[in-house]
């Protein structure tokens, strides 16, 4: 490829001087790289019987062949910079089990929108299939709720999410302005099942021992949607973010007192074995989207507080006979 390019200097400018000095080398280099080129295709290329130099024939088919593979070369490096940046391919990605589906839309469209020429391959996996699968070369990233063990993996930027109460809305807690965990007591919790993160399940109890909540009872939804239904049906209370309470208006979202809970989200990769080189460049937009979403739940469009089901002044009776409001 270097001999061609000098080639097509010289072709260009039909002068070997100029030609040199066009490529920043001495001009017996030049001639004699033009001369290996020629006896490795067994053809002249230009013609130096006379004072100016001129193309042979076969050196005037081999311009245009020599352009374009001169400009499939950078293509092709271009190409493998790109890939090697993480710019192209596929990546394969765990998120959590129960992502709000607003959330994913804005990862993707994020991704996009930065890396338009890379796949980003979701899967709705939980934490310790995810890391089990990171180990493995399964899986290249994946997002993650701490606390989780760190040992050969690389953590992107994380991501803390202040969670509250969702209970009932004819609860008479819903009426309080903020719950402190004691108050929950006589109650059930509504959880995710513990192996979709078992870290943040424990801390989860963990803190609501602590706070002088000790359920009575604990019952799992692995989706949201159930998890709503369990608690507006008065099956126990969850914490939850307020713009998950939002979705069931039979439901309200109250802050917790001394704000105990604080989830915290961030993106992991090995750091053992070769990883993706889009791992990172993903850890980064996810965490500036859940940032924004986050925000985006917690305040309306003019910046004020979002509804997140405040005390009504109606009243709201449930009928046990129809199961409506």
């Amino acid at each position: 490829m270097r001999h061609l390019r000098i080639f097509v200097a010289v072709a260009e400018e039909l002068h070997f001087s100029r030609a040199a000095d066009q490529l920043g080398m001495a001009q017996p280099p030049l001639s004699q790289a033009v001369r290996r080129l020629e006896t490795e295709l067994g053809a002249e290329l230009f013609d130096r019987s006379r004072r100016q130099v001129k193309l042979t024939p076969a050196g005037a088919v081999l311009l245009d062949e020599a352009r374009s593979l001169l400009t499939g070369e950078k293509r092709l490096r271009t190409l493998a910079r790109r890939a090697g940046d993480g710019e192209l391919g596929t990546l394969r990605a765990g998120i959590p089990p129960g992502t709000m589906v607003a959330t994913l839309s804005l990862l993707l469209g994020a991704c996009a929108e930065h890396y338009p020429g890379m796949s980003v391959d979701l899967q709705e996996i939980t934490t310790g299939e995810q890391l089990r699968l990171i180990a493995s070369g399964g899986l290249d990233v994946g997002l993650v709720h701490q606390p989780v063990d760190i040992t050969g993996l690389r953590m992107g930027p994380e991501v803390s999410v202040e969670l509250g109460v969702v209970l009932p809305r004819i609860s008479p807690l819903a009426q309080l302005p903020e719950v402190p965990l004691a108050h929950l007591a006589g109650q059930d919790l509504v959880l995710l099942p513990r192996e979709q993160a078992p870290g943040w399940y424990d801390r989860i109890l963990d803190t609501c021992r602590t706070g002088g909540f000790v359920p009575t009872g604990l019952r799992h939804a692995s989706r949201p949607e159930l998890l709503l239904a369990l608690v507006s049906a008065g099956h126990g209370i969850a914490f939850g973010q307020g713009a998950v309470a939002g979705k069931e208006p039979r439901v309200v979202w109250r802050p917790l007192s001394g704000r105990p809970l604080i989830q915290r989200t961030s993106a992991v990769w090995s750091a053992v074995r070769s990883s993706h080189p889009a791992a990172p460049h993903f850890a980064e937009l996810a965490a500036d989207v859940l940032a924004r979403d986050r925000t985006a739940t917690l305040h309306g469009d003019d910046g004020a507080p979002a509804e997140t089901g405040s005390p009504r002044p109606w009243a709201v009776v449930y009928d046990e006979a129809t199961w409506r409001w």
